[in-house]
């Protein structure tokens, strides 16, 4: 990984995280105007996939086969990083504090840690070590979870298979073996996402209601496809495409560390946009997550997670 991908790689993870973090102030007034969680993922998810279909079409330049040699990784973005991990989260929310959930899930940069450690038998730098403790620390500290008298069993368990999925997603993410461009694979990664979670959603697992009139937003009433698109372009198909492209330049580890920043990003437009208060230990919570990620950035010689083997999925699948 030389310096100026690195550099690049960091710069798209910020866009990333910047476009990721307006899905919260913007798919709340959705959510409390009478959409479920599962319809809100739907609809994000099919209509950021098809807005981004066009593009992935231009950027394929009709070799449709590398969809097909490359069936695993999209399999493992759409039906885990897509689907599994955002239902996964939201059972998690149902039962324990938001604010728990989210600090769980975002575990996932710790877990790949522990996995190369595991993995290669070999004990992580110093400065990774100091860089995971900084941004778990600093993450504590944006996100606030509540008291441990709310931590259901049962929602830690769906909050961790979230963590779990998140990592997964950053590991298939960073694959560069098959040169299929970033945005064909988050294009159609999105589309059978969403599809899976809208037949889940039939089944009554989960309800699928949404509502098609107006939402309040910035203290005034809005048409509810303005904040749908918002959240289905930028916080999703841009989102991924870019968190993607990131994930190729930086390394699964290093851009699951960059991917913290999305918390911080949502605390920020939930500031600016929605009016929730600020706090300066979240402000010092954010610096400490930008403090975390400069030390692992700084380990030039960055074991990164092996290669995995995702073949298991296409015979599931």
């Amino acid at each position: 990984m030389n310096r100026s991908s690195t550099f690049t790689g960091l710069g798209i993870a910020v866009l990333a995280a910047l476009a990721f973090g307006m899905s919260g102030p913007f798919a709340k007034p959705l959510l409390e105007a009478g959409w479920s969680p599962a319809a809100a993922v739907t609809m994000r998810a099919l209509v950021g996939g098809l807005v981004l279909a066009p593009f992935a079409a231009i950027a394929l330049k009709g070799q449709w086969r590398a969809l097909w040699r490359a069936r695993s990784r999209i399999l493992a973005i759409g039906l885990i990083g897509v689907s599994a991990t955002q239902l996964a989260y939201f059972a998690a929310i149902e039962r324990i504090p938001v604010g728990t959930g989210i600090l769980i899930e975002f575990m996932a940069p710790l877990l790949l840690v522990l996995f190369v450690w595991a993995r290669t038998r070999r004990v992580p730098k110093a400065v990774v070590l100091i860089g995971s403790v900084f941004a778990v620390f600093g993450l504590v500290m944006v996100v606030s979870p509540g008291g441990g008298d709310s931590l259901d069993p049962i929602g830690l368990a769906f909050a961790a298979v979230a963590a779990v999925g998140c990592a997964i997603y950053f590991v298939a993410a960073a694959r560069v073996d098959d040169d299929l461009p970033p945005v064909a694979v988050a294009s159609v990664s999105l589309i059978i996402g969403g599809i899976a979670i809208w037949l889940i959603g039939l089944t009554g697992v989960m309800p699928l209601t949404a509502t098609f009139e107006t939402v309040q937003l910035f203290d005034s009433s809005v048409l509810w496809w303005i904040p749908a698109l918002i959240v289905a372009v930028l916080a999703t198909g841009v989102a991924y495409a870019t968190s993607i492209k990131a994930s190729q330049l930086l390394g699964s580890r290093l851009a699951s560390f960059a991917g913290l920043l999305e918390v911080v990003a949502a605390t920020v437009y939930a500031w600016l946009l929605l009016g929730e208060q600020m706090t300066i230990p979240q402000l010092i919570g954010g610096l400490l997550i930008l403090v975390g990620i400069g030390f692992v950035q700084s380990e030039k010689a960055a074991v990164e997670v092996p290669p995995v083997d995702t073949a298991s999925l296409e015979r599931a699948a």
